[in-house]
């Protein structure tokens, strides 16, 4: 598909969020629409996270479309390419794929007052559009660490989300800079092959089991032919996973028995009392995101693993040097430090009505939205997985299908009422995040004696919703053309 002129609705990005929109926008009627992708094919985050061990850390049965469920998962825990393929067949099952331009980005949208629309100049031309759909995701742009000395490596390095692929690790000395989502996962990988592996930790995570199995064939063919199993498999792991938002949400030491169990499971994977010091968590279990891992201790404890908890003071070309003076030899080094979640880079090619963009909007008080989705001052425009809006227990498939709900009654009301763009008020837009973010202060990220990814530099929490998945739903579920300016 070449891009359009103009369009009614011009959506960016084609991964979980893009899809969503266009597939639903699509069964709407809404058929004047075009996704614009900056690479070569749809998937988002399941495209790009192509590392060794890649898998998703939310049972699989949650992570795919009520619309579309998938009974063809592998596993109770799904690998990269089974979503990526899923995501994949999707697209091309309902159309997307004949809607979407590749590899184009989007380099300014600019809100005219006069047109009612957005002009959006992108790497294959301009369109303009009545509505602007921001499916870019909180997970899309890599956070590479400010170390002195790091683009003087003369070895092979890179972030885990652009793995290089072409990169033989076998027999090699290889460091490992983070202890997050994506560390967890490769780390068992790599200490399989490589020569020696050290892991730089800053603080330690809670890691729990997880309780993963694969999927016989007899119990696939089931999930296929026997849609109610499937929905009665879906609501169990969900309402089970809404268990944990008490912990999180109001009353953090509900999540003791919790904490007792994994640091049982730490006792029991890891033997050496020195090592397991090192990996004993100081922080409330949910203040940092809690991660799923049968492999990742007993990799640890491997005789060609050393876990470094020494600050690194800077990287040489052929080393990696600790604030102790210690210099460990390395050839690649994989940055598995995490993403630009709280100064999301779209948030600067978006000029709203007072010529702003929504960067500089956010630039004092961090980000913040109206129900994650609409912003003061940027009309017509509705961004998915938006601030605030963030899981720590759950699938963002929910929230995802929750906000596209939302946008499509807004589009319905648009159409039916004659309204050329609606924009929240300023003052429903504070009431709400006011709300919210007195609501955080009780929270277990707040108060669980961490730092996240899920503060910003104020110290705010603008990624996470601070209450159940069914409240949010239950939020979105009607457009309130009452909270905005319309005309």
């Amino acid at each position: 598909m070449s891009l359009p002129e103009r369009v009614d609705h011009l959506i960016v990005g084609s991964g979980f969020a893009g899809l969503c929109a266009a597939i639903r926008l699509a069964q709407d009627g809404e058929g004047d629409l075009a996704v614009i992708e900056r690479a070569g094919e749809v998937g988002g985050t399941w495209r790009d996270n192509t590392y060794p061990g890649a898998c998703c850390d939310v049972p699989s049965q949650l992570y795919s479309f009520s619309f579309a469920r998938n009974p063809e998962w592998t596993s109770s825990y799904s690998p990269q390419p089974e979503i990526q393929a899923y995501l994949r067949r999707l697209a091309r099952e309902y159309g997307v794929l004949d809607r979407t331009v590749f590899d184009t980005e989007l380099e300014r949208a600019v809100w005219d007052d006069a047109e009612r629309r957005w002009r959006c100049r992108t790497t294959s031309g301009e369109v303009l559009a009545k509505t602007l759909v921001t499916g870019t995701g909180g997970l899309s742009e890599p956070r590479l660490p400010a170390i002195e000395g790091i683009e003087s490596f003369a070895g092979a390095l890179f972030h885990s989300a652009r793995w290089d692929h072409d990169v033989d690790l076998a027999g090699k000395r290889v460091a490992v800079i983070g202890t997050g989502a994506s560390a967890i996962q490769i780390v068992p990988e790599l200490a399989e092959v490589a020569g020696h592996l050290d892991v730089y930790q800053r603080s330690a995570p809670w890691v729990i089991p997880r309780n993963d199995r694969r999927y016989p064939r007899l119990e696939r063919v089931a999930l296929r032919r026997l849609p109610g199993l499937a929905r009665v498999y879906r609501t169990g792991i969900y309402w089970a996973h809404e268990g944990y938002v008490p912990a999180f949400t109001m009353q953090p030491r509900l999540a003791a028995p919790a904490q007792r169990a994994a640091l049982a499971n730490l006792r029991k994977a890891v033997a050496d009392p020195a090592l397991r010091e090192r990996l004993t968590p100081h922080f409330r279990l949910g203040c940092k995101r809690v991660l799923r891992s049968n492999t990742y201790y007993p990799a640890l404890a491997s005789a060609n693993v050393d876990l470094v908890t020494d600050p690194i003071a800077r990287i040489t070309p052929g080393s990696v040097v600790t604030a102790d003076g210690v210099e460990r030899p390395v050839d690649v080094v994989v940055v598995a430090t995490g993403f630009l979640t709280t100064e999301l880079p779209i948030a600067e090619r978006i000029v709203g009505r007072e010529g702003r963009t929504l960067a500089q909007e956010w630039a004092d008080g961090g980000m913040s939205a109206y129900k994650g989705t609409t912003v003061h001052g940027f009309p017509n425009l509705f961004t998915i997985v938006g601030p605030n809006t963030g899981q720590g227990h759950t699938s963002m498939v929910f929230i995802i299908e929750s906000q596209v709900a939302y946008i499509r009654d807004a589009i319905r009301t648009m159409r039916r009422r004659g309204y050329d763009a609606v924009e929240p008020r300023a003052d429903v837009q504070r009431r709400w995040n006011a709300a919210l973010q007195r609501r955080m202060r009780h929270t277990v990220w707040n108060t669980g004696g961490c730092s996240s990814w899920y503060l910003d530099a104020h110290g705010r929490n603008t990624t996470l919703w601070p209450r159940s998945t069914v409240t949010f739903r239950r939020a979105l579920a009607r457009f309130d053309p009452d909270a905005y300016d319309v005309g």
